[in-house]
């Protein structure tokens, strides 16, 4: 059975995102920017499947709990004329924890815990921060997710998560993958040929 394709969208801009807070499980919105990124994540998304001979309705629709990635899905279905609500969740796509440095600027987390932030430097993806999880984690969760996929799917989720299944999926390393910027605004096509961003 061919692997599914997966069309990877990162969430819209937050506030947060702005002003380089990790965000992790914290529930924030998107700002205008953020909108009008997923509004043209959605334009995209609608090109690609026109290009690949696909509907909407080839494809299921799943995303993180988390707010700014529901709100970030409503709006790409809005640009595929598709009912806002009617898609699926799945806790698995949350993003990365980072437990007590949720809501801080790198800057803030190296003068709060400087031997655990020196120590990441070394190993992001095996340590996590305090009370959080670490990228291992997340990359074990975003591989059950994959393997429990039925068909093509559009996901919307996190940069975390998508760090994560591009290892789960061997097509980076962790430590290539480690500080790989993952746009907003874009949308990641996973398949058997590897994968492709258009934006």
């Amino acid at each position: 059975m061919p692997k599914p394709t997966i069309y990877y969208i990162r969430h819209g801009q937050t506030e947060w995102n702005a002003a380089g807070r990790f965000q992790g499980s914290k529930d924030i919105p998107l700002n205008d920017l953020g909108r009008e990124q997923a509004a043209h994540a959605g334009t995209v998304l609608k090109d690609i499947l026109a290009r690949d001979g696909r509907t909407s309705g080839d494809v299921a629709f799943v995303s993180s709990p988390l707010g700014r990635a529901r709100n970030t899905m409503e709006l790409v279905r809005g640009k595929l004329d598709l009912p806002h609500d009617d898609y699926g969740l799945d806790d698995r796509l949350r993003e990365i924890g980072f437990g007590h440095w949720e809501g801080f600027t790198l800057a803030e987390q190296e003068a709060a815990h400087p031997d655990i932030f020196a120590a990441r430097l070394l190993d992001k993806w095996s340590l996590p921060a305090p009370g959080g999880e670490s990228y291992g984690e997340v990359q074990l969760r975003m591989r059950a997710w994959v393997d429990g996929l039925t068909g093509d799917t559009v996901a919307v989720a996190h940069g975390g998560t998508a760090r994560a299944l591009m290892v789960a999926l061997g097509l980076e390393t962790p430590d290539g993958v480690s500080e790989l910027p993952i746009q907003q605004g874009a949308v990641y096509v996973f398949n058997a040929d590897g994968m492709d961003k258009f934006s």
